[in-house]
């Protein structure tokens, strides 16, 4: 554990910290794709831990409005739909790798019918969630009420960005190590 991840285990924001801008801001919306939303969060840098990182992270998203909410939404690809993921969502949804046809079309047809009810893509945080789970989880959220609803998504992506921002940090940190160790080397 290096000294700046401290008592959660994250990797510190020292790396994030020192990006400019545009980087941070990229990298931001990697983890979470409300622009409102990563631009609030790339101008309260320093940080200098991860605590204080995530709950500004935390304090901005839940200071957002629906239509930033949405937006991060959209950039979801639908649970199942491993074709339109990118190599972090399908680590993400690793749970639906290699189920059967049926479950996939149960899947499918959940995610239409979820859509349709409630305007935007079913958001579940599906780390460690197998397909059978996911479904359930699915099926119990297409009983719920349109208004509260966009806040349980809301939560979930709360909780889909914190889990993206701690990845970020360790990547961001095994790079600077890299970059630090070719130096020396060089």
């Amino acid at each position: 554990m290096s000294a700046e991840q401290g008592a959660s285990g994250a990797a510190g924001p020292a790396s994030l910290d020192r990006l400019d801008a545009d980087r941070a801001m990229t990298e931001l919306l990697r983890c979470c794709a409300s622009s409102r939303w990563a631009a609030r969060v790339a101008a309260g840098r320093p940080y200098g831990t991860a605590p204080a990182l995530f709950d500004a992270a935390e304090r901005a998203w839940w200071s957002l409005d629906a239509a930033d909410w949405l937006q991060a939404f959209a950039a979801h690809p639908r649970i199942g739909e491993r074709e339109r993921a990118d190599p972090g969502t399908r680590e993400e949804q690793a749970g639906v790798a290699g189920v059967s046809p049926v479950t996939l079309a149960a899947l499918a047809e959940g995610n239409r019918r979820y859509e349709e009810r409630f305007g935007h893509v079913f958001l579940v945080c599906a780390s460690g969630m197998d397909a059978g789970r996911l479904l359930a989880e699915l099926e119990r959220r297409l009983e719920g009420e349109p208004g509260s609803e966009l806040r349980v998504a809301a939560a979930e992506q709360a909780k889909i960005t914190r889990l993206r921002l701690a990845g970020l940090l360790e990547r961001l940190e095994r790079a600077e190590r890299a970059r630090q160790a070719g130096t020396e080397d060089g």
